[in-house]
């Protein structure tokens, strides 16, 4: 890792979307922090940390050692999801809390540790991935829209406080992205005959395929450089035009 690089710490690194960002953003020349439940491979320029971004009481530990070994945080990602795709009649309150505690309390007071380090310091970027489903719904997803309106609200919040002090807070709202997420009930939605015949045959999604975790990444990449001087308390939608269409 490059000795006095600016230090970016991604959550749910090992794989999909994650992995996609923290690759992007240690080719862009950070050194990068890669902190997942799961095994993050090190090597490459990044870093690994086990964190369940759940465990509140955690997080300040984490944010210790990344700082101790690698630098000053300069940059955080939140990046880390699940999803338990239930209908209201069936799901249980310990699968809405547990997408709330990883999707919304995680996040928001990761941010919040990582954000005051930063305005300590009077610069950073915090970036938090949420979804299109903060503004549209469907069957089965009560927990999950709950979750990334939350954490879009979170980031308008935190943009207010610590704007001031240097700190940077957007969030970044895919639509259809090509991770192992796409899975649901062992089938993957974006090779179903449903996402074809609607989203393509039909052009409810305008470009006609899902995104790829890189082009994802590629827009984190700029909201969290030190070309992005202005925009804060934003959400970016990056939805190939899905959420423009009736």
């Amino acid at each position: 890792m490059e000795p006095g690089a600016a230090v970016a710490m991604v959550t749910g690194a090992a794989n999909g979307l994650g992995r996609a960002i923290a690759a992007r953003l240690r080719d862009d020349g950070f050194t990068v922090a890669g902190a997942d439940i799961e095994p993050v491979v090190p090597g490459g320029g990044i870093a690994a940390y086990h964190l369940d971004v759940a465990d509140l009481d955690a997080h300040e530990d984490v944010l210790d050692r990344v700082e101790q070994e690698l630098g000053p945080l300069s940059v955080l990602v939140n990046v880390a999801g699940i999803s338990v795709p239930e209908p209201v009649d069936r799901l249980t309150v310990a699968a809405y809390r547990r997408q709330l505690a990883v999707m919304l309390d995680g996040p928001v007071w990761l941010a919040r540790g990582a954000g005051l380090r930063m305005a300590s310091r009077s610069a950073g970027r915090i970036v938090s991935i949420t979804s299109v489903h903060s503004a549209v719904s469907e069957v089965g997803s009560l927990a999950y829209d709950c979750a990334k309106a939350g954490l879009e609200a979170a980031t308008r919040a935190l943009a207010v406080e610590l704007g001031p002090r240097g700190v940077l807070v957007n969030a970044v709202a895919p639509g259809f992205v090509r991770t192992r997420m796409s899975i649901v009930n062992g089938e993957d939605e974006l090779e179903s005959d449903w996402f074809r015949d609607i989203y393509i045959s039909h052009g409810r999604l305008p470009v006609r395929r899902a995104a790829e975790p890189a082009e994802i990444a590629a827009i984190v990449s700029h909201l969290v450089s030190p070309e992005n001087t202005y925009l804060t308390g934003q959400r970016v939608v990056v939805d190939g035009g899905l959420t423009v269409t009736l």
